[in-house]
């Protein structure tokens, strides 16, 4: 009988060790393989993201067809609004803090709690950024964590100017169209670099859903947020050339003029 509880414990052992062998192996694959992808979207485009691949996979199965343009540009042939209009209506404080703005998920905490519901977000150009390049669309927590893992990676490792590059290049901009230049032939009939401060204002106001609301023909409700967006564009800065910091001297008031 004994030798028969050492011989299971003796497996037992082998098991666990094994097990936790693997366990070991897996975590170090899991942040030097992520780490090392980080690293390398620092420097080189990124031409297809987790999303733009599932929402082909959707189109597929739904027999409507694969549709999928995008087309990679450098900051240098952006309209220099463009960023200016997506930080006044995605994350104001972008260029302020480090990937969250624990301010902004204060106030949707209290809201969505009077509210009883959970909807309300304060998800910043990092985190959507990170979420587009490296993860899947989604609610649970699972997610949410890898979520907070990769903006914290791309904060460190990337510069402010890279994220908004990478942002302004993968964020799904409509059905099938996918980052700025895309949208500006699609919808606008032009390039990025040669959208107008409108134009930018008006794409930036279909980012809370870009497959439901669409800039090419935009109804009285984008039209509002176009304007308020436009309007409140004075109040965030030029955004700054690599290696450069922001010039209170181009916002007219606001956060960044009290800085």
């Amino acid at each position: 009988m004994r030798s028969l509880q050492s011989l299971f414990c003796g497996d037992l052992f082998k098991v666990m060790k094994i097990v936790r062998k693997f366990f070991r192996w897996a975590t170090v694959l899991f942040f030097s393989s992520t780490i090392l992808a980080v690293i390398t979207y620092r420097f080189i485009p990124v031409y297809l993201t987790p999303l733009m691949v599932i929402r082909c996979f959707q189109q597929v199965g739904e027999g409507s067809g694969m549709k999928l343009h995008h087309h990679w540009v450098p900051m240098e042939e952006i309209s220099e609004h463009m960023p200016v209009a997506v930080m006044t209506s995605e994350d104001q404080r972008f260029l302020l803090h480090h990937g969250f703005d624990y301010n902004a998920i204060e106030k949707a905490a209290k809201r969505n709690i009077r509210s009883g519901k959970s909807k309300l977000g304060a998800s910043t150009i990092s985190q959507q950024t990170a979420k587009n390049v490296f993860l899947w669309p989604g609610r649970s927590w699972i997610r949410k964590g890898f979520e907070v893992y990769f903006t914290a990676l791309i904060e460190l490792m990337w510069s402010k100017q890279r994220i908004m590059e990478v942002y302004l290049n993968s964020i799904e901009m409509g059905d099938g169209i996918y980052g700025i230049d895309a949208v500006a032939e699609y919808h606008f009939g032009t390039t990025a670099s040669a959208l107008t401060r409108s134009d930018c204002a008006l794409i930036a106001a279909t980012l809370p859903n870009p497959r439901v609301f669409n800039s090419q023909k935009p109804g009285a409700y984008i039209r509002q947020r176009q304007h308020r967006i436009e309007q409140d564009m004075k109040f965030i800065p030029a955004f700054p050339e690599e290696g450069r910091d922001v010039n209170p001297h181009t916002v007219s008031g606001g956060v960044y003029k009290r800085k």
